[in-house]
């Protein structure tokens, strides 16, 4: 591996783009997802929670749904040359897997990790340069960057099958935002491999329930709160409490949201302004979509995305879908 790396930076996440989105994020007391992944620190507070109660990493039965899908995928793409992109790659081990296996069979495998988060696209491309060579490590935010079809063209030739990756990433936008940027990300011929957190059993609101105390944890609060510290919040400030919501788009969905309710007041100064808190204001730090392998088919489909195969854990918890365009 080079001692040197090239990362591409797009524009949505230079320092003017990043300072904006966290004043809105602050003023709208709504925080943007991206921001409990931008530094180290909260990298590792992610990486240390993900090791401990993921269940891509815990169930073996998840495991054996992933690796299902990635042979899946791999046979359909067969010997044609391959592109991995990888939205949202974390650090990167799903997608390394996955390119392993297309190693095996496709004539020319590329990559590319994609995350608002640098430390998490540069684990990634550490992770998988011990099975791909070449890769295009890209920082952008997904949601605000408008030019990523024609960026990522350059990437893939006309022969060449492209396959995204969206693992562990749909809970955390809502559906009528992030599914149109991949339905435009996705070419003829090409497929989306995407995982969605599930609701177990047959009763979707008490399967929700069910599951609260999966987030309600020490590891997760103290990644989650992190991100106040940083930013000169205190611990005795207030406190985190968790609830289930229902989408404010007023689809059927439900999610589960962590919000920080304030004790006390509190100004902090961001980018030269003082931004004050006041007793009784609560900020919504993250929240989770839960979903239903029907609820996952309805969304899709109202996108022009069809899943071909689908792999269920035996929990009814997590779920990997394997799809086209319409």
């Amino acid at each position: 591996m080079s001692d040197l790396i090239n990362v591409a930076i797009h524009r949505s996440q230079f320092p003017e783009s990043v300072l904006s989105d966290l004043r809105n994020s602050l003023c709208t007391r709504q925080i943007n997802p991206k921001f409990h992944y931008d530094s180290y620190k909260q990298m590792e507070k992610w990486l240390e929670l993900h090791q401990a109660l993921s269940p891509s990493r815990n169930d073996p039965g998840c495991a054996t749904c992933y690796d299902s899908a990635f042979a899946a995928a791999v046979e359909r793409i067969g010997l044609h040359p391959a592109h991995l992109l990888g939205l949202g790659c974390g650090g990167g081990h799903k997608d390394t897997r996955l390119l392993s296996l297309l190693r095996q069979k496709s004539e020319r495998v590329s990559y590319t990790p994609v995350d608002a988060s640098t430390p998490m696209v540069l684990a990634a491309h550490q992770t998988a340069s011990e099975v791909v060579t070449e890769s295009h490590p890209l920082v952008c935010d997904l949601l605000t960057a408008g030019d990523l079809a024609s960026i990522f063209r350059g990437h893939t030739s006309a022969k060449t099958t492209r396959l995204i990756t969206f693992f562990g990433m749909i809970p955390n936008f809502q559906p009528e935002l992030i599914l149109p940027k991949l339905a435009g990300l996705l070419q003829p011929g090409g497929f989306l491999l995407m995982s969605a957190n599930l609701a177990p059993g047959n009763d979707y609101v008490v399967g929700v329930q069910q599951i609260l105390p999966l987030y309600d944890n020490v590891l997760t609060r103290k990644w989650l709160l992190m991100f106040l510290f940083d930013l000169g919040f205190e611990e005795t400030d207030g406190s985190l409490e968790w609830t289930v919501e229902a989408c404010p788009s007023g689809n059927d969905l439900l999610r589960i949201t962590a919000w920080f309710h304030f004790d006390q007041s509190r100004s902090v100064r961001v980018a030269g302004e003082n931004m004050e808190f006041g007793r009784g204001e609560k900020i919504r730090l993250f929240f989770s979509y839960r979903y239903t392998p029907e609820r996952v088919h309805q969304q899709l489909t109202r996108h022009g995305l069809v899943v071909k195969e689908q792999w269920i854990t035996d929990s009814g918890e997590e779920g990997v879908f394997l799809c086209e365009r319409g």
